[in-house]
Order: C-alpha cells, then structure tokens, then sequence
C-alpha cells in the first residue's frame, strides 16, 4: 500500500487534531441543552457508560482502518477489502462517510455563524439590561434576516478554509497547536468564574448528583446517540487521521485520551452555563435555545456578565472552528485521492458546503415555506438525519468492517496491542458496539 504524503509531526499533533474533531456544538451546545432535557446527571450517567461501551470502541475501529490503510477513507478501505478478499464495493462507505460530513459541516457552518454574531453583540454591550422578551426577540430577528445569516456563514466558511488550504502540518496541526490549549484555557476561566455565582452548588448537584428514577429509556437513547455524535464517530472523518498517524503511537491510549478530555470539555461547559442558569432561577430544560437566548438574559444579570458572555461566545467560536477545520479535512482527502490538488479539492469543498449551507441558512426567512419532507425546512431536516441516521450507519458499517471484514493481522497491526488487548477490542466492537449502534440507528426512526 502506498504511504500517504502528510503525516502529524508529534503524538499530541494526532490527538490534539482528534479532540479538535470530537470538541464543537455537541459539547458546548448541544450537551447541556439535552442534559438540561434529560435529568442532568442521569443523563451525564449514562452517557459516560456509551462512550465507553459504544464511543471509544468505535472510534479505536475507523482510527485503525486508516492507519493500516495509510491513505484516505476510500483508498483504504478498498485496498483492505481487496486484501480480505471482499468486496472492493465497501471502498463507498468512504464515499458515504464524506457526503455525510458535507451536510453535517453545511449546517454547523451556519450555527458556527450564530457565535460570532453573538460573540460581536456581547462585546458591543447589546445585551446589557436586556429583557427577556427583548433577547428573545432579537434572536428571533436574528434567525429573519437573511442577510446576517449567509455573512456570517460564509465568513465562518472562510475561516476553516483557509486553514485546511495549508495543509496538515502547516494548517491544521499548527492552529490546533495553539487553539485547543486556548480553548481549555477559556473553559477553565469560565467554570472558575462559575463558582462565584450563587448557582454553583446548585449545578453541582444537578450534574453529578444523579437521581436513578430519571433514567428512562428515552434518556438511554439520547445519551447513546449523543455518544455517538460527540466522538466525531460514523463519517469516516477519523480514518484520514489515522491515515496521518505516527507508527509509534499507542492507538487505544490515543482514544482513551480523546474522549476524557472531550467529556471534560462537556462537564466544564455545563458547569459553567447551569450555574449561571441556576443562579438566575432560570430553567436549564430550555431546549435548543439556551445558548442564544436564556444565556444572554442570565449573564446580563450577573457581575461582569457582559465580559464572561464574550469569552463564553468566544470559547464557542473557537470550538465550532476547530471542530469544522478538523471535519472539512477528510473530505479535501477524498478528493486528493481522486487525484485533485489540495487547493483545488479545499476549493471544492468550500463552494459545496456553502451553497448547502445558504439553503439552511435561508430556512428561517425566505425558504421558511419550503418544507420538502416531513414537514420540515431544510436545516431541520440536514440537522436531523445526517447526525441521527446518517452517523449511526456510518458507524456500523465502520465497525463492522474493522471487526469481521478486514484482515485480522491488518487490524491487529493498527490496533498496537497484544492478542489479548486485541481480543479484548474485538469482541467489545462485536458484541457490544455493533448492536448498540444498531439501537441508536433504528431509534432515529421510532
């Protein structure tokens, strides 16, 4: 097989760029409005238990297709397929792990564009003595201007593709040198921040003290889908990585690592936003618009409130921009493989997603009465299926393959371990993994 070009320079480059990936929306949005949906720490229970039984074990399986195949997601798993003499057919679920991130990024691009609207409106002082009434119809104006939306979206598109145009080591590898660290940094000042508020205790308790009756099955259902959707898991994205990663690395230490720190992201998150939501007597069950609406209305109450939403905007527009970044780069390697120069293929990309992306931009003003299937307008719709159903079959297609398809020695190599870790890896994806993820998919449709 041949060798890819580009390779991360340093181990902490491989996971610094993985936990770029899996850190965005899904912990600092979208994690505490469905813990605040969920029970709190019921959920955060349960949720911890799939990342370990259903995350990691699938993200440990589409890191090691990459790495064996040393080339990107289609390349490898078609040559691996050839030398398990398989189908070469299964090279599509590449294919398919792109188209996937496409429409996933199209939508993240436009919500990515919210902060930095909200990042200029708290550091303005927009928000200073607000009401609610008046933040929630700001908001509101906010999602019916059509012009706001695609300027934003489209210069949130130019920030991750201009980094992905310089490559691996020079693009990527370089601003998650220095962003992560910068996002850590911010989360910590935040929760610190958090614990001077009356709301603290409160939000503590909330979190981690859980109550075993709120475990419903819909609350196992959410806390495997986010799960899922939090690891960046399913779309093939972390096979380009394990294409890049260096031979000396330890691949399940690897993944252990991504996923602490990517709940650490989600618990810090949600300490800092409930304590400033308790402190306010506000209700941490306020669903999608937390972040947008009850946050601006608790933070102005606050001492310094209007500094601390800025850097919480600005946090989350650091996140967004890592996680799009390390999203958009499998595709561009799709299309590298098929023989378009990095420039040319980021161009391609680029112009992909944001012409998707002005279709779900526009879904709140102009296209509002365009509602193709189910009732629903075009970022409802590229929002919902691509991360409830397109992820979880992504995923167990991936694991499938790494577990019963692809050469065992292949896979052994990959994984770094010795036989019994590699048993031990083997029948967690066989037997525990593959029908969990089977769950999440068919649950998306009940």
């Amino acid at each position: 097989m041949s060798e890819t070009l580009e390779r991360w320079g340093s181990k902490r480059a491989f996971i610094l760029a993985v936990t770029g990936a899996a850190v965005g929306l899904g912990n600092i949005w979208r994690f505490p409005y469905i813990a605040g949906e969920n029970g709190g720490a019921a959920f955060l229970l349960v949720y911890v238990a799939f990342v370990l039984l259903l995350g990691i074990p699938v993200m440990m399986a589409e890191i090691l297709i990459g790495r064996a195949g040393r080339r990107g997601p289609m390349g490898a798993l078609g040559a691996l397929a050839v030398e398990a003499g398989a189908s070469r057919h299964w090279r599509w679920l590449g294919l398919f792990g792109a188209l996937t991130v496409f429409c996933i990024l199209s939508f993240y691009s436009v919500v990515s564009g919210w902060s930095i609207e909200f990042l200029v409106a708290s550091v303005s002082g927009r928000f200073n003595g607000a009401t609610a009434a008046e933040v929630g119809a700001g908001f509101e104006a906010f999602l019916a201007s059509p012009g706001l939306l695609v300027l934003n979206h489209t210069l949130f598109l130019l920030m991750v593709m201009s980094v992905v145009a310089a490559g691996v080591a020079k693009g990527l590898e370089r601003l998650n040198n220095l962003l992560m660290p910068l996002l850590y940094l911010l989360l910590i000042l935040l929760a610190a921040y958090a614990t001077t508020t009356e709301g603290f205790g409160t939000a503590l308790a909330w979190l981690f003290w859980p109550s075993f009756s709120a475990v419903t099955p819909d609350v196992i259902l959410h806390a495997m889908g986010h799960a899922f959707f939090t690891l960046a898991v399913g779309a093939c994205a972390l096979m380009a990585y394990g294409a890049y990663m260096p031979d000396e690395q330890s691949l399940p230490g690897a993944a252990v690592t991504v996923a602490v720190l990517d709940i650490s992201v989600a618990l810090l998150a949600g300490i800092a936003i409930f304590s400033v939501v308790f402190a306010q007597g506000l209700d941490p069950a306020d669903g999608p618009g937390l972040m947008f609406v009850t946050l601006p209305i608790a933070f102005a109450e606050l001492p310094w409130g209007a500094f601390w939403l800025g850097v919480f905007f600005l946090l989350l527009l650091l996140a967004t921009w890592t996680s799009a970044i390390n999203l958009a780069e499998p595709m561009v390697a799709t299309l590298q493989g098929a023989g378009l120069g990095r420039r040319r293929a980021t161009l391609v990309v680029g112009v992909g997603v944001w012409l998707l992306g002005l279709l779900s931009a526009l879904s709140f003003s102009t296209l509002d009465g365009f509602r193709p299937l189910l009732g629903r307008n075009v970022f409802e719709l590229v929002s919902s299926i691509p991360p409830d159903i397109f992820l979880p079959l992504g995923g167990v297609l991936t694991a499938i393959f790494a577990a019963w398809v692809m050469p065992r020695a292949a896979a052994h190599r990959a994984l770094g371990t010795g036989e019994r870790g590699f048993r031990l890896w083997q029948g967690v994806v066989r037997w525990i993994a593959i029908p969990l993820t089977f769950i999440v998919l068919l649950s998306a449709f009940i």
